[in-house]
């Protein structure tokens, strides 16, 4: 600034004519160091430009309107290139913080691709978070589990506060002490919550939200499909179980019936022998057809199970069932209905005989002693519904949505009546075999009626 001020005094130059060459020093001067900066130098400049005038520095500039003027134009152009040196300097900084964050948002997704989805992710999302953003303290909180996951050092204890985040759903951020909180969601529904102490935007704390959002969707959905898968292999091996021990039941329930038939047979028998050969004959029956379930059960069960549709008239395969069942029934008052008489349905015959079965000896076995069974085949549009009614215990509401699970016996049934839980099961995977499904009404008003759903152009579907 010295050397303008004596370049213009040599070249006669007032300080109106210096202004340029001022210039090039003041406005560097505002833009790299600041206002006030620019403020010593600019008053420097006058100075000297003063003191080598005639008169006093201070009459010189002020004894001048037209240099006094400069300089406050200079203090204003000093001022104005400070203030928006600084805005350029904040907003290159905040440029360079957001794409450092973006960056470590970046590297956050991939560090969760790689977590040990047989783990919690809770734990390690937090110490991710922790990691790549250098945050004093985080803190997750996993509301399917009911556990809190920090990492950092916290001078309050932060379980309560992010479970009141989530609980509330109280999301924000608290820049003057670089805390932000946000309800971690999947879609619309909250899954949980986190907190992060540290220098974070809101925006990254909406990306680590989402993060965090998507590696529990996918912890769960690993978990679940896990299960599945080993509830699968249980079901095979039980499936193999049921097909084994069906078939080792077979030869010597043959034997036993061979002997019981052979001892009535032979004649001299008391009354007494007599009511045990009867008895022998009867467990036998029932062994025999426990054992018919269990090998259809593994049939059904069978991931290659061949199901031959064909049609099939409906009134020919009803009265093969009731006289099927002639002994059972034969305490009730039946009543069968076919519409129309000549209704014919593609399916396989054999399985719909099994359907069928079940939900008439089910309806023997709970019915009222005496009162009216009714059979019902109809078509209802493009599908078959079969129906049995009868009258006996009500079914409850909750063991209405479980009663066709296998094994699964309601309440109370299992004092009035003998049973495996099998039966129903295996109407169901017949219907849904077929294409169609089964379900149950049951008021006490009304009675108790199974149903069965079959399309009247069913093709072969997965059993699962």
């Amino acid at each position: 600034m010295t050397l303008v001020a004596v370049l213009g005094h040599w070249t006669k130059w007032l300080l109106p004519g210096a202004i340029l060459l001022y210039l090039l020093v003041v406005l560097p001067t505002a833009f790299l160091w600041g206002f006030w900066q620019a403020v010593t130098v600019t008053l420097s400049a006058f100075a000297v430009h003063g003191s080598l005038s005639v008169r006093p520095p201070i009459l010189a500039v002020w004894a001048d309107p037209l240099s006094l003027g400069t300089l406050i134009v200079f203090l204003l152009i000093a001022f104005v290139a400070a203030r928006v040196s600084a805005r350029q300097t904040q907003r290159v900084e905040e440029t360079q913080s957001w794409v450092k964050q973006m960056r470590d948002v970046d590297r956050l997704s991939q560090r969760t691709l790689e977590m040990n989805l047989h783990l919690v992710p809770g734990p390690q999302l937090a110490k991710l978070i922790h990691e790549v953003f250098a945050l004093q303290a985080v803190v997750v909180f996993d509301a399917d589990l009911h556990d809190v996951y920090q990492e950092g050092t916290w001078s309050v204890d932060p379980q309560d506060l992010a479970r009141n985040v989530y609980y509330f759903e109280k999301s924000d951020d608290d820049p003057v002490r670089g805390i932000g909180r946000r309800v971690v969601r999947l879609g619309p529904i909250p899954i949980g919550s986190f907190i992060v102490h540290g220098n974070t935007s809101p925006h990254t704390n909406n990306a680590i939200a989402s993060l965090i959002a998507i590696s529990f969707d996918r912890y769960r959905a690993f978990a679940n499909e896990s299960h599945i898968e080993a509830e699968h292999r249980t079901e095979q091996l039980r499936t193999a179980v049921l097909d084994s021990l069906a078939h080792a039941y077979k030869t010597p329930l043959t034997a036993i019936r061979a002997a019981s038939t052979g001892l009535a047979e032979m004649g001299q028998l008391s009354e007494a022998q007599l009511d045990l050969v009867s008895l022998i004959d009867e467990q036998a029956d029932l062994l025999s057809e426990l054992t018919t379930r269990l090998l259809t059960t593994a049939r059904l069960d069978a991931e290659d199970i061949a199901v031959h549709l064909s049609p099939v008239g409906m009134t020919g395969l009803l009265e093969e069932v009731v006289l099927g069942l002639k002994e059972r029934l034969s305490n009730s008052r039946v009543s069968m209905k076919v519409e129309p008489d000549d209704l014919m349905l593609n399916c396989d015959r054999q399985l719909m005989v099994a359907l069928l079965t079940q939900y008439i000896d089910n309806a023997c076995k709970y019915s009222i002693f005496g009162t009216a069974i009714s059979i019902c085949i109809a078509l209802n549009e493009d599908e078959v519904i079969f129906s049995v009614h009868s009258w006996g215990p009500v079914i409850s509401l909750a063991d209405r949505e479980r009663i066709f699970d296998r094994y699964y016996r309601a309440a109370g049934t299992s004092s009035s009546a003998s049973g495996t839980g099998i039966g129903l099961s295996i109407a169901k995977r017949i219907a849904r075999i077929h294409g169609g499904f089964v379900w149950v009404t049951s008021e006490e008003a009304e009675g108790t009626t199974f149903f069965g759903s079959i399309p009247t152009k069913a093709v072969q579907k997965g059993v699962r």
